[in-house]
């Protein structure tokens, strides 16, 4: 049985950590919105956090050092749920069927909120992974709809060289909430890594022809579409960029140079490792309704932690996750 994690506050807690998660939450304050009622915001978020599955606690230790296993620890988890707790609701990627770290930092944030998931992915090419929803139960509520995105068989019998030729490695996951009186669906997803970028192409082709044909439905019940998660673009503008934007599909212009990888190159965020997005239709029939976006961006947390052990990004990766977080605000009309 999971427990919360200890408090910040408690005795027992070093100061190193207390430290840094005082520096950490500086930064968030400077970085993300905050959560307002007046005029009411919406903060919607993606991450993929690497492995997320085991935590290390043994004999109540906070830092996995050595040889230690797994590597994800008390310190790194307290850091992961802070950043979440900032946020409305959160797709995440790469939850594993070992659910410790996730069920102990729903713990730890508290009963108002809650979390979906998908069972675990089967097959060779899913890495037996989770999609999930991570939500602030006081800011959003369910709204009834929850599945996974299967495609037509026909999609599968169509020839040329990037027609899918079978169904999504890890199905995309798709549900609704509701904010005020504004209702969302959510699509998240994480596309196929495979063995070249060539393989990822019609996934994402894919998702976006299911994205339109999709849209065209829910406008009718004043429903906003929203794809994001891990989509395994290299750079923005790539062949993978295009394949994902084929239909209309379109990612705010302030994520286009905002780095989605910790190993990403200072300066150049949108040629190398584009792999999140989040995106939807902005032209047409399609387009959101009564959402206006206000602020998109990332949270880079890399310098902020671990500071007295001086510790790579190629060993925090595995504490924390290879990817940042990703996040927009929307301004709710009504």
């Amino acid at each position: 049985m999971s427990e919360p994690l200890p408090s910040l506050n408690a005795p027992g807690t070093p100061q190193i950590v207390r430290d840094e998660m005082a520096a950490l939450k500086s930064r968030l304050d400077e970085t993300v919105p905050p959560k307002r009622d007046a005029i009411r915001n919406l903060l919607v978020a993606t991450w993929n956090i690497k492995d997320f599955g085991s935590l290390y606690d043994k004999n109540d230790a906070w830092t996995a050092t050595g040889n230690a296993s797994p590597k994800r620890d008390r310190r790194a988890l307290w850091a992961i749920t802070e950043i979440l707790s900032r946020f409305d609701v959160i797709a995440v990627q790469e939850v594993t069927g070992d659910l410790k770290a996730l069920r102990t930092m729903i713990k730890t944030l508290g009963s108002n909120w809650g979390f979906l998931m998908t069972d675990v992915a089967k097959g060779a090419d899913a890495g037996a992974e989770r999609l999930a929803f991570v939500y602030d139960r006081t800011r959003v509520e369910l709204s009834g709809l929850a599945g996974e995105l299967v495609v037509p068989r026909e999609w599968l019998d169509e020839i040329g060289e990037t027609a899918l030729k079978k169904q999504f490695a890890r199905t995309p996951y798709a549900v609704s909430f509701r904010s005020g009186t504004q209702t969302l669906i959510l699509v998240t997803l994480h596309v196929d890594y495979g063995d070249s970028s060539a393989d990822r192409v019609p996934e994402l082709q894919a998702i976006a022809r299911w994205m339109k044909e999709w849209a065209a439905q829910t406008n009718r019940w004043h429903h906003n579409l929203i794809a994001l998660g891990d989509f395994n673009i290299d750079r923005k503008d790539d062949d993978l960029w295009q394949a994902f934007v084929s239909t209309g599909l379109e990612v705010p212009v302030q994520l286009n140079q905002v780095p989605r990888s910790i190993f990403a190159s200072p300066g150049q965020a949108e040629l190398e490792k584009f792999y999140d997005q989040i995106a939807w239709f902005t032209k047409g029939q399609r387009q959101l309704l009564d959402l206006e976006l206000r602020t998109a961006g990332t949270f880079n947390f890399v310098s902020l932690l671990y500071t007295d052990i001086g510790m790579t990004k190629q060993s925090l990766q595995y504490r924390m996750s290879d990817h940042y977080p990703l996040w927009v605000e929307f301004d709710l009309a009504g």
